[in-house]
């Protein structure tokens, strides 16, 4: 998951706090020593209390899939060792102010793509879709399915979304129309981050999980 680390136009130097917080990584920052939490993106101990950074669309996928997809990617070299975690395991999870919903990945996977609509802090119903590749089980994404004053309806076509308004289809992982009326438009990329079942309640107690 990945933050935008300023506070009302401050920006902040994290470091890591050592301590898990609901099985998950805490940061503190350099400014006042506030305890952060890494999932939520909110600090939870200090005098920074109740603050909370801004969450942005990042991945969790294996290097492989985002390579094919994004070939010219450059990457910090680094030793590190074969990750034990397996993208099925995990909930794909939204949280927009108001309500927060958690889609299990196999459940994602068995369809293509899940359109749904989730309340925000303003009070308003977001659509969004859920996609996982067809061609790679290991690469997701989530879309605003809100495109000008229209909303797409989302299904898989082979190995590509397609909306069922225009035909126009789309590329599953990137949000680019590629043939179709709507060829050229992009949808908004909404940020999403991955959690373990078990620990989804911890941070997320009033959250929902997606049932078809």
């Amino acid at each position: 998951m990945v933050h935008r680390r300023s506070v009302n136009e401050q920006e902040l130097v994290f470091g890591v706090h050592g301590a898990l917080w609901g099985n998950a990584m805490t940061w503190w920052d350099h400014d006042t020593g506030s305890i952060w939490s890494q999932p939520t993106g909110e600090a939870i101990a200090g005098p920074r209390k109740g603050e909370t950074v801004e969450l942005l669309p990042s991945t969790f996928t294996t290097w492989g899939a985002w390579v094919e997809a994004h070939p010219d990617t450059l990457a910090l070299a680094v030793e590190a060792g074969v990750t034990s975690f397996d993208l099925e395991e995990f909930f794909i999870v939204t949280d927009f102010g108001a309500q927060s919903v958690a889609y299990p990945v196999e459940a994602i996977q068995e369809r293509g793509v899940i359109n749904d609509e989730i309340e925000t802090s303003a009070g308003d119903l977001l659509p969004v879709a859920v996609v996982a590749d067809p061609s790679d089980p290991q690469l997701w994404a989530v879309f605003s399915r809100q495109l000008d004053d229209r909303v797409l309806e989302l299904t898989i076509e082979g190995t590509l979304l397609v909306d069922s308004e225009t035909g126009t289809t789309w590329d599953p992982v990137r949000g680019i129309a590629l043939d179709g009326p709507l060829a050229g438009e992009v949808l908004d990329h909404l940020p999403a981050l991955t959690s373990f079942p078990d620990d989804y309640p911890t941070f997320w107690p009033d959250g929902e999980v997606w049932q078809p």
